[in-house]
């Protein structure tokens, strides 16, 4: 495999941006081969937390060992804290996630571009990037996952903002329930979508995020998502279990090929 870190000017940003990818590498047909589209290497998106970066995926877990097993394209964007919002305070987080990074990415790479080549995963509010991305796009991907992910962020900052974070986000108005940002909303509203990516959602049990994650997975599966929920017993929100979930998680879509 190879590892590249990719500088590149944002326009949505309108700032430099930096996104580590791993890429299967020339003889496995990155960059030389000929052959179609068919034959480009399948791609995941794979989302950091709130306290990491673009680099945290590569120094805590062994996902470049886990992608090289499959040929897999990985894409680790840098978010900052912005949970992949569009600010009102700062940057189209977003509009760069969801749209301009996959174009670039495409223009850079030879790698696959069609829906059922395509994953996204996180953890924490990469995990609630993940759910999001798939949830408002469904017929982008084939798979998604979150891992310990904050997935009620209504409720988690109605609750919360002693550092202001949800003002810079969301502007005076922290009520965000019922609105484009709001999972339980966007399961809801695209429920009826001709195609739906399988998710899988995992989350300790004496994690803290646990509570919403607990009542997630239930109302996906009765708004008609394809969901398996995972409770890892004693699990909390740390690198051993995203690990193990980020290995899980890649196995089994590649499984489910079979």
């Amino acid at each position: 495999m190879a590892f590249l870190q990719v500088q590149f000017f944002a326009r949505t940003l309108n700032v430099a941006s930096t996104v580590n990818v791993i890429l299967p590498e020339a003889e496995q047909g990155i960059g030389v081969s000929a052959a179609g589209e068919a034959a480009l290497p399948k791609v995941l998106y794979l989302l950091h937390g709130l306290s990491d970066d673009h680099s945290i995926w590569m120094r805590r877990t062994s996902v470049e060992r886990y992608a090289a097993a499959h040929n897999l394209a990985v894409i680790m964007p840098a978010v900052h804290h912005s949970f992949y919002c569009n600010e009102v305070y700062g940057g189209r987080y977003w509009d760069y996630v969801s749209e301009e990074l996959p174009q670039v990415m495409s223009q850079f790479f030879r790698i696959s571009g069609r829906p059922e080549d395509t994953f996204v995963a996180g953890l924490s509010m990469g995990g609630y990037g993940a759910m999001r991305l798939a949830l408002t796009h469904p017929e982008r991907f084939a798979a998604a996952a979150s891992f310990s992910g904050a997935v009620d962020i209504a409720r988690l900052f109605v609750r919360h903002d002693e550092d202001g974070l949800a003002r810079r986000i969301f502007g005076e108005n922290r009520d965000v329930s019922g609105t484009e940002v709001d999972l339980m909303h966007l399961m809801e509203i695209n429920a009826g979508a001709p195609h739906k990516p399988w998710l899988y959602v995992s989350c300790g049990t004496k994690d803290f995020l646990y509570e919403s994650h607990r009542a997630f997975v239930p109302a996906l599966t009765r708004n008609g998502w394809d969901v398996t929920g995972h409770d890892e017993p004693d699990a909390i929100h740390e690198w051993g279990f995203w690990d193990r979930e980020i290995r899980k998680f890649i196995e089994l879509i590649f499984s489910k090929e079979g």
